[in-house]
């Protein structure tokens, strides 16, 4: 059972040693929004042998997701080099958007970002989208580029808690987040495997960017970063991932996750809310990655929290889908959007098996 004593005194010590905020949050998706009535409609089309899997589209809790192909792209086989092509060309569209977006959001030039880190789960690039994106949209030559790769869901998360880190080292430091995952483009229609099945009725397309500050100055204008920490459990590697096929990244999805989080994501999340003099209790809200309708309800019944609690996680399911990495983000940005205030919890999960929690004040 989670500690749910407040402890304001410690969230107020914590926040004073951790001195970065978020100047600014865009998110984008790319321009096909898929219902997912057509995708289910299609996905008994594609798994005939899996009848008995057809209901799981219904009880998604999704109602609409985004592709970056137009729909009949996606049913027929296709080679890694028509993959990579595809992902290079959109995810670095939709970066240049979210980039666009957050630095004029923040008033900041391009040329003042001093930091970028980049992920992805979904594709490969070399030079990295980040080397991309610096000539597309003619950023400093001096910016030091971090991307990031083999985090999957869990990298909204994670790779904020690496560039607040990164902003924290360095006064007055703009460090420049950016996290994209075309799942979509992961679907391999000649694989008849539940796992893909699965993964077809869950995932979409998107893209978040976040500009962070040191405040060392003791200025502020955004959010505020207050904690960090992640738990990886040993010896869980098949229970999330990829495996590299002919084709293409083939899904590695164990049905082992929701007894996984049952038994230990209390412990994990109690473990590093001890560790830096937090409780469940100093939480206003709970922006928590929504992997699938399944997830959030276990998460709501193991951490003893309400759908009210969730809310910013149920609608960012209920458009979007789950985006991997970027998803987190979106529901950090709901939050904002609709006005919440206060400390908020998020987390997210990925390959490993790990969890990724971060501590913000709104």
């Amino acid at each position: 059972m989670l500690d749910v004593v407040g402890s304001a005194a410690h969230r107020r010590a914590v926040a004073a040693t951790f001195d970065v905020e978020i100047l600014s949050l865009a998110t984008a998706n790319p321009p096909f929004r898929l219902a997912q009535s057509e995708a289910a409609f299609r996905a008994k089309q594609l798994f005939p042998h899996l009848r008995k899997l057809w209901p799981l589209y219904e009880n998604t809790g999704i109602e609409f997701r985004y592709n970056c192909e137009p729909i009949e792209w996606y049913l027929r086989p296709h080679s890694w080099e028509e993959r990579t092509q595809s992902f290079r060309r959109h995810a670095l569209d939709l970066l240049e958007q979210v980039t666009v977006k957050a630095t004029e959001a923040a008033g900041v030039g391009l040329n003042a970002i001093d930091m970028i880190v980049t992920n992805t789960i979904t594709g490969l690039a070399i030079p990295s989208l980040d080397a991309m994106l610096l000539n597309r949209l003619k950023l400093p030559p001096t910016v030091e580029r971090l991307p990031m790769f083999g985090l999957g869901c869990g990298a909204g998360v994670a790779g904020l808690a690496r560039a607040a880190r990164l902003a924290h080292a360095k006064d007055g430091a703009l460090v420049l987040f950016l996290t994209v995952d075309l799942c979509s483009l992961c679907l391999r229609v000649n694989d008849p495997s539940p796992a893909m099945f699965v993964s077809s009725a869950l995932f979409g397309d998107g893209a978040a960017g976040l500009l962070l500050h040191n405040t060392s100055n003791g200025s502020r204008a955004g959010p505020r970063i207050l904690a960090s920490g992640e738990w990886c459990w040993q010896n869980t590697e098949h229970i999330m991932g990829w495996d590299i096929k002919d084709d293409g990244f083939g899904i590695v999805l164990s049905p082992e996750l929701p007894s996984l989080m049952k038994k230990e994501l209390a412990p994990a999340l109690q473990g590093f809310l001890d560790r830096n003099g937090l409780s469940i209790g100093d939480f206003n809200g709970f922006l928590f990655h929504p992997g699938g309708r399944k997830l959030l309800e276990t998460m709501e019944e193991v951490l003893g929290l309400t759908r009210d609690q969730l809310q910013h996680s149920w609608e960012v399911l209920r458009h979007y889908g789950n985006m991997s990495s970027a998803t987190a983000l979106f529901v950090l940005d709901h939050a904002v959007r609709t006005g919440a205030c206060g400390p908020h919890l998020l987390a997210a999960f990925g390959p490993g098996f790990s969890a990724y929690f971060l501590a913000v004040e709104l």
